[in-house]
């Protein structure tokens, strides 16, 4: 047996809780099923509240066995990612071309307003119409507002406390999520010029 396989069978996790090392392989398998079975992906929180009703395990250890469980997919196809909606197993973007060949539909193509709006929303946000017209330079198809609502990425989080009280928006959890985002701040970083409203 090699040293790998010595890794995956025997996890390096050490922890005070007999119960915990009875039984880690089993919990392994249980969070993977999870997981696995977990449509939008899953918290720590949530995977430890179930766990307990059936065993003695606390939060830090869940985030050690899912950490671990990280570390044995790195070399498969499918990665355990970390996104805004929790935990998730989705295949590597290295086989996206592979993939997509199995899907007759055609992705979505976005315009390149379309996109430039998401942007703005997602660096600047909140704003307004007003506000992705300042930095675009050009008035706004309201469309583009609509496909971007409708696919999930924005919404509208407030009025903005002036005439008119122009919606302000903002990005979802579910943009964060089909980003492979946690939060905002792992966005590129933009020069200051990029975007100046």
């Amino acid at each position: 047996m090699n040293k790998n396989q010595q890794d995956i069978s025997q996890p390096e996790i050490s922890y005070n809780n007999f119960d915990l090392q009875m039984h880690l392989h089993e919990y392994i398998n249980i969070i993977e099923g999870i997981i696995l079975s977990s449509p939008d992906g899953i918290t720590v929180l949530t995977l430890t509240n179930i766990l307990k009703e059936y065993h003695d395990i606390n939060n830090l250890e869940v985030k050690k066995i899912v950490s671990h469980i990280q570390k044995q997919w790195h070399h498969k196809s499918l990665e355990l990612v970390e996104t805004s909606h929790g935990w998730r197993f989705q295949t590597k973007p290295i086989l996206a071309p592979y993939i997509q060949k199995l899907n007759n539909d055609k992705p979505a193509k976005y315009s390149r307003a379309t996109m430039e709006i998401l942007a703005i929303i997602a660096y600047k946000q909140p704003v307004t119409r007003g506000d992705i017209e300042a930095v675009r330079g050009v008035s706004i198809n309201a469309n583009s507002i609509k496909i971007l609502e409708e696919r999930g990425w924005i919404e509208v989080i407030g009025q903005r406390e002036v005439a008119g009280r122009p919606n302000l928006y903002g990005t979802t959890s579910n943009f964060l999520s089909d980003m492979g985002l946690l939060s905002l701040g792992q966005l590129p970083t933009l020069q200051q010029e990029e975007l100046h409203v």
